[in-house]
């Protein structure tokens, strides 16, 4: 019987092969993904066709993870787009807050949604919207402030989650409250703020009928999500207050008039914000409609002060008090003429808006550049979200690399994907903080390498960068420099390279990893380097010894003057050292007068340096000498 088709240089069997593609394309479930290698084993496949399946099976499995990871952040981000669209289009608060719990079920794969809002005349916080609930009782209980989780997540503002509600020794239990949880079969429960300025107005909950823990980034989606709830809430408000005064106030027509027209001019507002977002705007396209909106410029940093967009303004930047007062009071804040907002997800802070030549500002108009914050938290998160998968995929990438975990030509097809050339040089950096977290460093890392074009991601526990760059060494210094500045603390990096095509990627790592090893026993941390920068330490740690380039630049100037003017100040520089730079004995060895010497070791000192005779350049001259002598090298000038 004939061998199947194999895929030239894989080992692997065309039919094995496109049965997993077809799985990927159809979606299979995990465990059909083992039936090639099962098929392999019992048509007695050779080990090598095993082993090849086995491979591309694992890389199988990886890829359909990958796609399962954007399948569900597509779903995360149309979910919050739709509510977005929701409230632009506010009529009714009760279908509105239905969709927001609904979402909120569907983002975080809850068994239950529901939310609650606070009776201020009553001092508890009562049901008001359920999605997945099936007990009445749970559906109309009422929780005093401090009672249970959801009465805590009010009284305190702040979020809350437990694994196993019933058994958390946190919360204050009450027959009512645990005879409803029980009833409804609930276990893990998220509760986050609804929340209007300091103001506290409600609770929106996700839970689950069996134990769970919920990820910071659920948190963070669940509480942007209470966010929109809680304008929704506010714009129905003050639709309710303008059309009482209408009918009541007929003296204050005025007043209503302008009051409705505040609301108009929020709503268009906020839906030209949402359309923005939704339309793929960037945070500069946003900076601009929020000056146009209020007629003033805009600045917008994140939560480093890193300057993200400015339009109509000088650069300056945030106010750090300002950012303080409005991320705890929850409004935007006055200072020198200048608005200033903090841009939030829950408690955490993306950023801040700044708004210039505005001094005056109103109330509506406050309010308006209030709520542009919370579609500029949307947007940054969703721009975290991607950020946060590529930097994944490129240190994926960066790892199989380092490690040649991967064939040659996948490496440099994914490469290319990532819009990155292997086969232009490479360089290598491996890096080390002293005195700042390994986190910090591959973070200001992972920005250089955006910056640079590069990739940057962690490899046996170190800090790798990898970019564009034909001169490892002035890269490195260049390097250090910049990320000794971003993390507050020195950086030491150890360059090799230039490393062309994927195949030179893992030697240039592990020469990097010898010269980062050789730079920090010398004591040079703080310090960026390649192997040739570090003399003879260099040639004795380096896989291709360059004597000739050694001495030349240990040398090269003396070579250079001998090659030129027909001296032989080598020959009496090796004589110096073999007297033991002793001037005499030198005098007596070369049969010349003793100010022969003297000037021929000043006319040294004048090509090498008046610190040639420091013991290190000593020790580098001596053995730059001593490897001319055997190896016969010449200047080439």
């Amino acid at each position: 019987m004939p061998d199947p088709v194999k895929n030239p240089g894989t080992g692997l069997p065309e039919a094995a092969q496109r049965h997993l593609l077809d799985l990927l394309a159809e979606g299979a479930p995990l465990e059909h993904f083992t039936q090639p290698a099962e098929a392999a084993k019992k048509a007695n496949a050779p080990e090598s066709e095993l082993a090849a399946i086995t491979d591309a099976t694992r890389v199988a499995l990886r890829i359909r993870d990958t796609l399962s990871q954007h399948r569900r952040r597509e779903a995360e981000l149309a979910a919050l787009f739709d509510t977005a669209g929701d409230l632009a289009a506010l009529r009714d608060l009760d279908a509105v807050l239905r969709a927001i719990t609904r979402r909120a079920k569907l983002l975080l794969g809850t068994d239950v949604t529901y939310l609650s809002l606070n009776d201020e005349e009553a001092g508890d916080t009562y049901m008001r919207v359920t999605d997945g609930c099936v007990s009445a009782a749970f559906q109309q209980v009422r929780l005093g402030m401090g009672e249970g989780l959801g009465g805590l997540v009010a009284e305190s503002a702040r979020p809350y989650t437990t694994g196993d509600y019933r058994d958390d020794p946190r919360f204050k239990h009450t027959a009512t409250i645990d005879g409803a949880v029980t009833e409804e079969g609930l276990c893990a429960i998220l509760g986050v703020p609804l929340r209007l300025g300091t103001r506290v107005i409600g609770v929106l909950y996700a839970a689950d009928r069996s134990a769970r823990a919920f990820s910071p980034d659920e948190v963070a989606l669940l509480s942007s999500l209470a966010d929109h709830a809680a304008i929704a809430i506010d714009s129905a408000r003050l639709m309710d207050e303008t059309r009482t005064a209408l009918v009541d106030l007929n003296q204050a027509s005025q007043t209503i008039e302008a009051h409705s027209d505040a609301v108009r001019r929020a709503e268009e507002a906020h839906d030209r914000l949402t359309d923005l977002v939704l339309r793929g705007g960037d945070i500069t396209d946003v900076a601009t409609a929020i000056g146009a909106i209020l007629n003033g410029g805009t600045l917008i940093h994140d939560a480093d002060g890193g300057e993200l967009a400015r339009v109509g303004a000088d650069a300056q930047p945030p106010a750090a008090q300002a950012v303080t007062a409005s991320r705890t009071g929850g409004r935007a804040v006055p200072v020198d003429g200048t608005w200033v907002c903090a841009v939030l997800a829950g408690h955490e802070l993306l950023g801040s808006i700044a708004l210039t030549g505005r001094p005056d500002l109103g109330e509506a108009d406050r309010r308006l550049f209030e709520r542009a914050s919370v579609v500029t938290a949307l947007l940054l998160l969703l721009r975290r979200s991607v950020a946060e998968t590529e930097d994944r995929i490129r240190g994926e990438l960066l790892g199989d690399l380092l490690s040649r975990a991967a064939d040659l030509g996948t490496l440099a097809a994914r490469a290319r994907r990532l819009k990155v050339n292997l086969n232009d040089p490479h360089t290598v950096f491996v890096l080390h903080a002293r005195g700042a977290t390994r986190q910090r460093l591959l973070a200001a890392a992972t920005r250089s390498a955006r910056t640079r074009h590069g990739l940057a991601g962690l490899h046996r526990e170190e800090v790798v960068l990898v970019c564009p760059s034909g001169t490892p060494s002035s890269c490195a210094s260049e390097i250090a420099d910049e990320l000794s500045h971003a993390v507050a603390s020195p950086v030491t990096v150890g360059a090799a390279g230039p490393a062309t095509g994927p195949g030179r990627f893992a030697d240039a790592y592990l020469e990097a990893r010898r010269c980062l090893a050789a730079l920090r026993a010398l004591g040079l941390d703080g310090k960026g380097a390649a192997l040739a920068d570090l003399g003879f330490v260099g040639v004795l740690l380096g896989d291709r010894t360059d004597l000739h380039g050694y001495v030349l630049r240990t040398l090269g100037p003396v070579l250079e003057y001998d090659a030129k003017r027909g001296t032989d100040l080598r020959h009496t520089l090796q004589t110096y050292f073999a007297a033991g730079m002793n001037q005499t004995r030198t005098r007596e060895a070369l049969h010349v007068h003793v100010n022969t010497v003297v000037q021929r070791l000043e006319r040294v000192g004048q090509l090498l340096g008046r610190d040639w005779q420091r013991p290190d350049r000593a020790l580098e001259l001596q053995l730059a000498l001593r490897i001319a002598q055997v190896s016969s090298v010449r200047s080439t000038a």
